[in-house]
């Protein structure tokens, strides 16, 4: 898996009850860590952000990125992307600078707004929900989209069943876009892990951009963590109808799915959730097909495992 992972020998500690095993290691022992580092997006040749993540789907991350801020809205505005030669002390080159060209036309962003995230904040600093959406391009509600409960209820084993580097290290999110089929059959499409679980989200839209498939239109977002306002923002901007999440929504993230129209589940967890905006999307289990989603359907993508 190359740079996604690490190596490193710890002390482990068994705490048996005796009073040596609180002092003296049982044994060393080698631990799997999930890389952390830098990664600096430029765009027509000056610095727009830096964002801590995995290293991976690094142009899928940018691109992702680039859609978040409302940069761009289609892979047509986006040229080209590529990496910079920066070099570590060695001598070896790092690749983590991402230059990103846009169409002719299209806007660049202000350098003075430069945006730094952390692996845990996401995109910081947005002002308002108002400012959400004046930058919408897709109207979530005129998806169709129906999802039986109980294969929403089921999104969290699949996710899980396909972290491949989640099996190695236990320290990364994941995010996975899921088409869900006219009987109610879900299909991973995509899955992204990172260190940031904005960065997966973003790692899972740019992908889709550049298969030229945004809106992501009778689609499903599930997640393995919280779902906070940013990953509530990246999915209305990317056109993706449904967000579920393992864990809690916070109170700035459901009052952005009502105002845009997406459907937003929180602790979902195979046999309940919640849904906290949006239930008229949310059928009966096995209540017959549900809409065929639209504009995905030469989306595929099998690749868990990055760095390969």
């Amino acid at each position: 898996m190359g740079r996604v992972i690490q190596r490193r020998k710890v002390h482990r500690f068994l705490l048996d009850g005796s009073d040596a095993a609180l002092e003296i290691p049982v044994r060393f022992r080698e631990d799997v860590l999930a890389v952390e580092e830098p990664l600096e997006i430029r765009v027509g040749g000056l610095s727009f952000a830096v964002t801590m993540r995995t290293p991976g789907d690094d142009f899928d991350l940018v691109a992702g990125f680039l859609v978040s801020e409302g940069v761009i809205r289609e892979a047509a505005e986006l040229v080209s992307l590529r990496f910079c030669a920066r070099e570590d002390e060695d001598g070896r080159q790092t690749f983590n600078v991402v230059e990103a060209q846009l169409r002719p036309g299209v806007p660049v962003p202000e350098t003075g707004r430069k945006v730094y995230t952390s692996s845990s904040c996401g995109i910081c600093g947005t002002d308002s929900i108002e400012a959400v959406r004046k930058t919408l391009a897709f109207d979530l509600r005129r998806d169709l989209l129906r999802v039986p409960v109980d294969v929403l209820a089921g999104l969290p084993g699949r996710l899980r069943e396909a972290q491949a580097v989640f099996d190695k290290t236990g320290g990364v999110h994941a995010a996975g876009l899921f088409r869900i089929g006219g009987r109610g059959e879900p299909e991973l499409l995509c899955l992204r892990e990172d260190v940031g679980r904005h960065n997966a989200v973003d790692k899972v839209v740019g992908w889709a951009l550049r298969q030229g498939g945004l809106p992501l239109s009778g689609t499903v977002l599930q997640v393995s963590g919280r779902a906070s306002f940013e990953l509530v923002q990246k999915a209305a901007l990317a056109g993706i109808p449904v967000l579920a999440a393992v864990s809690a929504p916070s109170s700035l993230a459901v009052e952005l799915a009502e105002e845009t129209g997406l459907t937003l589940v929180g602790f979902s967890r195979g046999s309940s959730l919640n849904v906290y905006a949006g239930k008229d999307r949310i059928s009966p289990a096995h209540n017959g097909p549900t809409t065929p989603p639209r504009n995905t359907a030469t989306l595929e993508c099998r690749a868990v495992a990055q760095g390969d």
